[in-house]
């Protein structure tokens, strides 16, 4: 059987695919037709009508009504502990200056704008960029701030940007939980079968790139942002954990409890329902 399978270019979902797409591990029958897109690019695929079948979603993006058609699997989540996006600009400025401020997003389903959302009501003035375009951008200062995810983390200190908040810092300040960035999800159309055996892939191919990391960098430099090999360790180091492998009890409720907080702000027109395997 062959299913259409979409992910990230980013470290932590080639590092997590990579026995899958180069057919180190038993497919047990199944063959996947792979596209790699940035997440704001995957969000909006997944609402067209030749939606992928298994693919990479961003939290936002599922809670705003992918949920319908899609279900959570419990291997390949980005989740986790002060790994949240970071706010960043050239000059440091206050928090309560941030409704003045023009913000670079890199995608509107994107939970990085949901945490903004969430924290910050008030700052509206935001504009839309590919997440690799934001630093630059923030760097010549054509913008006042930005959003960074993946590898932007670990480089913009270096590039002479300032801190303003780190979301994910912030997120388990007022929670005590990790938070929840984005999930593999499968097509609820698909046989509950056919799920389980891709979820069950999913996790045997996590586990393979665990015991031989050095067999999947080729793959993962082939298609990373940074080049640096340190930092494409220390992306995945951050994003790939224990709730990567299994999201578990304690994963699952971290998602509702994240769901319900931006429901309760009126951020989603309905609570999902029924989201896990």
């Amino acid at each position: 059987m062959k299913l259409s399978l979409a992910y990230s270019t980013c470290p932590n979902d080639t590092y997590i695919f990579e026995a899958i797409a180069e057919k180190k591990i038993n497919l047990n029958g199944l063959d996947f037709d792979i596209s790699m897109s940035d997440i704001d690019v995957l969000n909006n695929n997944a609402l067209t009508a030749d939606a992928p079948d298994i693919t990479k979603i961003s939290a936002n993006a599922y809670a705003a009504g992918l949920w319908k058609d899609y279900v959570i699997l419990n291997s390949g989540a980005a989740l986790g502990h002060a790994n949240g996006p970071i706010l960043v600009a050239k000059q440091q400025f206050a928090l309560e200056n941030l409704p003045l401020k023009t913000i670079l997003i890199p995608g509107v389903n994107t939970t990085a704008n949901l945490l903004l959302s969430i924290f910050f009501p008030n700052a509206k003035n935001k504009k839309t960029m590919l997440f690799s375009e934001i630093e630059p951008n923030i760097i010549s200062e054509k913008y006042d701030c930005g959003l960074l995810i993946h590898e932007g983390r670990f480089t913009y200190q270096s590039r002479g940007l300032k801190k303003i908040v780190d979301f994910g810092e912030l997120w388990e300040q007022k929670t005590q939980m990790p938070i929840p960035l984005g999930f593999i999800v499968a097509k609820r159309s698909l046989s509950k079968d056919i799920i389980k055996q891709v979820d069950n892939l999913i996790m045997q191919s996590i586990e393979f790139a665990q015991n031989n990391t050095a067999q999947a960098m080729p793959y993962i430099r082939t298609y990373a942002q940074e080049m640096e090999e340190q930092v494409m360790l220390n992306h995945i180091a951050l994003y790939v954990n224990n709730y990567t492998h299994h999201l578990g009890k304690k994963g699952c409720n971290a998602i509702e409890y994240f769901f319900k907080k931006a429901f309760d702000a009126g951020l989603l027109p309905q609570m999902p329902q029924n989201c896990f395997l």
